[in-house]
């Protein structure tokens, strides 16, 4: 996982910074489906601290992003994440 931004990212577009922060988007939609508070999640999931003025804001856009990953921008992410990849035959 790469080092986390205070937002991220925007737009239609799969980026580097996602696909460096794949496991952290699916740690995020793991911990909210669980129903864990974003408190909780930002301490042991992002390893930031829950207190910072930024904190929610920051969870609530990577899980925003992750949950566009998942749905809406499922097929830019398949198209992102295959780039430079050798199919499988």
């Amino acid at each position: 996982m790469d080092s986390i931004r205070n937002c991220a990212p925007t737009g239609d577009e799969v980026v580097d910074y996602d696909r460096r922060n794949l496991a952290l988007y699916a740690a995020l939609i793991e911990a909210a489906d669980a129903g864990r508070g974003w408190q909780e999640t930002v301490a042991d999931v992002m390893r930031l601290d829950p207190t910072d003025l930024d904190a929610e804001a920051c969870w609530r856009s990577h899980l925003d992003r992750a949950r566009w990953i998942v749905g809406d921008g499922m097929a830019a992410a398949l198209e992102a994440f295959g780039k430079g990849r050798t199919p499988i035959v």
